[in-house]
């Protein structure tokens, strides 16, 4: 009886990470993740009160991101089969202990501020005289 590799599929690769931080950014990446994770912080949260605070993303890429966010363990979707629709998410013990590994990036975002806001209007502003 003879077996023919030719219909098997290759393993998928498995990640390899460089160092941790390589596969915190794995996670995280993605323009609106990290913000997702941040106002998931405050408990378990309905779309629309995401899609209010996530400001300026699109349905398509919330949805695509919360997917994804889902996949990598970091998050559940919970889907209370009611009518209307109720569906919220919530973040995994997992996605706990990432979103508290963002905090001192949002602490020194908000430290830094006012001198990012002038910083980026003084780039913005020698880029049109160019």
């Amino acid at each position: 009886m003879s077996h023919s590799l030719d219909n098997v599929s290759p393993a998928p690769a498995v990640p390899t990470f460089t160092c941790g931080l390589d596969a915190t950014l794995k996670v995280i990446s993605g323009k609106w993740k990290p913000l997702i994770l941040y106002f998931l912080l405050r408990g378990p949260t309905r779309y629309g009160e995401l899609k209010r605070a996530v400001r300026d993303v699109s349905d398509k890429v919330l949805i695509q991101q919360l997917k994804e966010l889902e996949a990598d363990g970091v998050l559940i979707r919970r889907d209370y089969r009611e009518v209307p629709p109720r569906v919220d998410y919530a973040l995994t013990d997992m996605g706990q202990s990432l979103a508290h590994a963002l905090e001192p990036l949002c602490a020194w975002g908000t430290e830094n501020m006012a001198a990012m806001q002038a910083l980026f209007a003084s780039r913005d502003s020698q880029g049109r005289r160019a």
